[in-house]
């Protein structure tokens, strides 16, 4: 019973990480940029949830809508400021500009909120109990899970049936053609960012109730293994982000329950470096040559 209830929490942990690699691989897909700021707007929701909850006595649901909304314009606005500009650039000027951008969000917390970690209250409480009480499984573990898979339901059939999907698709493998073909590139990456956005938010009023600590650095490591399972999945695939991010999760959890706490996350890169050696697009990604 103890491996089946490190396993549902591996499983929970990894849809939380799912829900981060969404907006990475999105993101990455559509834009061909690594947005390493994603972190950080998990620690937003996180905010603005714990402050609608905490302050104004608002209902979970709300506080929830509250924060995905607030982390959705977060989104557009870092985007417009500080990546449209940035548009014809090269990578590595980028890739500074979304450190820059993590770092001023982090200190923007700091003075709003301080340093000292916030208490997050118990959103989703109580357990469920099988088997004669011998395995317990709290409800804000199937909660995430079922957030997880219904998001993602979501997404796929959103990418793929609707025309703002098709658009999006099409920007992917071209954005010059499909400027051409009379689609507003620039809107489209923008609600790229404002969706995946929106899903920071909530994996990060998800990550918040199951450890229950918020602090401006929250969104930080959460954000670099969610990348870790972008990349691992194969970034740039939806599908990847999310087999990924559950893959992650189970041996984290694994990991810290029958080898090291202290040793897990050194095992989950490790697993990641040896899975690029033997699939270097990742196990879902697909190697696409590079025109010269």
């Amino acid at each position: 019973m103890e491996f089946l209830s490190y396993l549902i929490s591996g499983i929970s942990l990894g849809s939380v990480y799912a829900l981060i690699a969404l907006g990475y691989t999105m993101v990455y897909g559509i834009a061909k940029m690594l947005n390493f700021a994603h972190g950080d707007v998990i620690m937003i929701g996180g905010y603005v949830s714990f402050c609608a909850v905490s302050y104004l006595s608002l209902p979970v649901w709300l506080a929830v809508i509250l924060a995905a909304a607030a982390c959705t314009a977060l989104g557009v606005v870092v985007e417009r400021l500080a990546y449209k500009p940035l548009r014809s650039a090269p990578s590595l000027a980028v890739l500074i500009t979304a450190i820059g951008v993590s770092y001023f969000l982090q200190n923007a917390a700091l003075l709003t909120w301080g340093a000292a970690s916030k208490s997050y209250p118990a959103l989703i409480s109580g357990t469920l109990e099988l088997f004669g009480g011998q395995l317990s499984i709290p409800y804000v573990s199937l909660v995430t899970v079922a957030v997880c898979l219904i998001i993602m339901a979501a997404l796929t059939t959103f990418i793929s049936r609707t025309k703002l999907g098709k658009a999006m698709r099409a920007c992917s493998e071209d954005k010059g053609a499909a400027q051409l073909m009379g689609i507003n590139v620039n809107a489209t990456i923008s609600m790229t960012f404002a969706i995946g956005s929106a899903l920071a938010a909530i994996a990060g009023v998800l990550l918040c109730s199951s450890y229950f600590t918020l602090s401006p650095t929250t969104g930080s490591m959460p954000g670099i293994k969610a990348f870790t399972a972008a990349v691992f999945g194969g970034i740039g695939s939806i599908p990847g982000a999310f087999l990924g991010g559950l893959l992650l999760g189970v041996i984290e959890a694994l990991a810290k329950a029958y080898i090291s706490m202290n040793l897990a996350n050194s095992i989950v890169f490790a697993v990641l470096i040896v899975v690029l050696l033997v699939k270097p697009a990742g196990l879902l990604g697909k190697y696409v040559p590079e025109k010269v």
